[in-house]
């Protein structure tokens, strides 16, 4: 089944102050010192998990970790208490135990919230939930936290599985979002902090959804531009996202807050330009046209990652609220060089096939295509 733009973003955005992206050595966080929590990171092992555990430590907390153990073992550091169990009704070890804050990160599925808080409930003072702007039901706008939400329309969320959300081609995913925040407020009321994020990129990312912009930039050469220069962009370093979400912890915030960059609007002409300089790349871009992108069935989100194609208002998602709550980006051109330097570390069949993009076959075949077209309307 090919990859659809919102499937894509679902498997789920140099400093420049017109980007909105500010420089991290020119912003000051809290003076006063930080009181230490005990954190419960459900998760902790994935993509922003590990970034949330060291800087959860940097900051003087006591992380506890659970999950099953699988996902990059013997990574996190051995300040870390790791916890073994499973979402699926393997929860003993959370049995008896008390923390400040649990910080929910894989929850999809509703019944994975309401176990988790039946053992939790009156041993946490505060529950994090990640989920996602895919929970709204419309965004062909930008979006506040107010929006509708999307509508589960299946038999018995409860009885869901992540089996059979693949199977549907992903389209429950936002709707089990949602009923999983409810779950969450519903269990812990006015205790809840539900954070939205939008496309999360940077190093670890497995999905490269924005890793292919990096490597194939850097490679040079005409380079397959979609759309328009001016189209709106979104996304947040899993980085800049994790850490936010430990100070949202330590400041004891609650409510609903989306989660995506930069501060400013930012159009794709510009990230590319942006990854360009940073990576000092003779890159030279051919814009194509969307429509003729959809005549050649190269789709946004996962044949041109980061890209909405038709479905701009995905890149429009508003972030007042967390703007000022001290949301906060690392220079895009950070971002960039880490994540290259991320994927270059890969093992080399990892860095063989990119997970999202066009293959370089490929893409010579649509730029083909493109100037066989301008060259036939000149004549």
């Amino acid at each position: 089944m090919k990859t659809t733009r919102r499937h894509f973003i679902k498997l789920s955005a140099a400093a420049g102050g017109a980007l909105g992206f500010a420089t991290r050595s020119t912003i000051v966080f809290a003076e006063e010192p930080v009181k230490p929590l005990r954190i419960l990171i459900l998760g902790g092992t994935g993509f922003t998990g590990p970034y949330q555990v060291r800087y959860a430590l940097s900051r003087g907390h006591k992380v506890t970790t659970f999950n099953r153990g699988k996902t990059h073992p013997g990574e996190l550091p051995n300040e870390v208490e790791q916890l073994i169990g499973d979402r699926n009704g393997q929860l003993d070890a959370l049995k008896g135990r008390k923390w400040d804050v649990a910080i929910d990160n894989p929850t999809t599925l509703p019944a994975w919230v309401r176990d988790a808080a039946q053992v939790l409930k009156g041993n946490v003072q505060r529950y994090v939930f990640i989920s996602t702007i895919s929970v709204y039901a419309d965004t062909s706008k930008g979006v506040d936290e107010t929006a509708p939400l999307a509508k589960y329309e299946g038999a018995d969320p409860y009885k869901e599985t992540l089996e059979a959300m693949k199977a549907s081609g992903y389209k429950t995913y936002g709707p089990l979002k949602a009923l999983s925040e409810k779950e969450a407020e519903k269990w812990f009321p006015g205790k809840t902090l539900i954070i939205r994020p939008g496309l999360i990129v940077g190093p670890r990312d497995e999905t490269d959804r924005f890793t292919y912009w990096p490597v194939r930039i850097d490679r040079g050469g005409e380079v397959l531009a979609p759309g328009n220069p001016g189209d709106p962009v979104q996304f947040i370093d899993a980085r800049d996202l994790a850490e936010w979400t430990i100070r949202m912890a330590e400041n004891r915030h609650t409510g609903i807050y989306n989660a995506t960059g930069p501060s400013k609007p930012l159009g794709i002409g510009k990230l590319f330009d942006e990854i360009k300089g940073a990576l000092n790349s003779n890159a030279e871009f051919t814009w194509v046209p969307a429509n003729f992108l959809a005549q050649q069935k190269v789709e946004a989100w996962s044949d041109m990652p980061v890209w909405a194609g038709d479905e701009l208002g995905l890149a429009r998602t508003k972030i007042d609220r967390a703007l000022a709550k001290g949301l906060t980006f690392r220079p895009l051109a950070e971002t960039a060089r880490d994540t290259l330097t991320w994927f270059r570390s890969q093992p080399h069949d990892r860095q063989s096939k990119l997970r999202a993009g066009l293959t370089p076959e490929r893409e010579a075949e649509v730029l083909a295509a493109w100037h066989k077209e301008a060259v036939e309307k000149v004549l």
